[in-house]
């Protein structure tokens, strides 16, 4: 029995390394590609898997994706979490620098998550209604979070105009942020990401602060 156990747990844990193997790749492909350029036989010949062996993981390229959009939301929300519970004593316009700044360090280092969100959104509104839905329930949860911190800011340390739409300046800063990296990967042979992202953070908390 526990030889069977032993069997078991190892290939759980080979099944567990093989599906983020997948999804690194075809959060990759995706975000270079697009959605609809993408087959599931150019991800199984980039993980080197039969694109049997691929289906068995995902039965459909849309499952593929919800799978992947649900592994960078994860992803997020761990690099997140804490930045936004340490800094609630906090100014607003400390926690909303900090949101951005993390934001940009995070991406620095993970464009590709960036350039997905953008190009999976892009087509997905126009083309795939339930991954359109998906990745709006994400990218809500963002929004929601900056919107949360402008209206304390508004409400409570009052260093926020109060004629700003706390809803519509949060979209507009996760969206910001999606369009500036897909921006910048085009023009990176001019525009450098730092001072991209940093002129971007910038001008929106200026934008807002009240005078």
């Amino acid at each position: 029995m526990r030889k069977a156990a032993a069997k078991r747990e190892i290939k759980q844990e080979r099944a567990a390394r093989t599906r983020v193997e997948i999804l690194e790749a075809a959060i990759t492909l995706f975000a270079r590609r697009g959605i609809l350029a993408t087959t599931m036989a150019q991800l199984a010949k980039a993980i080197r898997m039969t694109p049997g062996a691929l289906y068995w993981h995902f039965p459909t390229k849309e499952d593929l994706l919800l799978a992947a959009i649900d592994e960078l939301h994860a992803r997020y929300l761990a690099e997140f979490e804490v930045v936004l519970d340490e800094h609630r004593q906090h100014s607003a316009s400390v926690q909303l620098k900090s949101f951005m700044e993390r934001t940009q360090q995070f991406l620095r280092y993970h464009r590709e998550y960036g350039i997905f969100f953008g190009m999976v959104s892009a087509e997905s509104a126009e083309n795939n209604d339930r991954v359109a839905d998906a990745i709006r329930e994400k990218l809500g949860i963002y929004v929601l979070a900056v919107e949360n911190i402008i209206r304390y800011g508004q409400d409570k340390t009052k260093e926020f105009r109060l004629d700003v739409d706390a809803h519509q300046a949060a979209h507009n800063i996760i969206g910001g942020y999606i369009g500036a990296v897909v921006h910048q990967n085009l023009f990176r042979e001019s525009v450098t990401y730092d001072a991209t992202l940093t002129t971007l953070a910038r001008l929106l908390v200026e934008g807002i602060v009240a005078r």
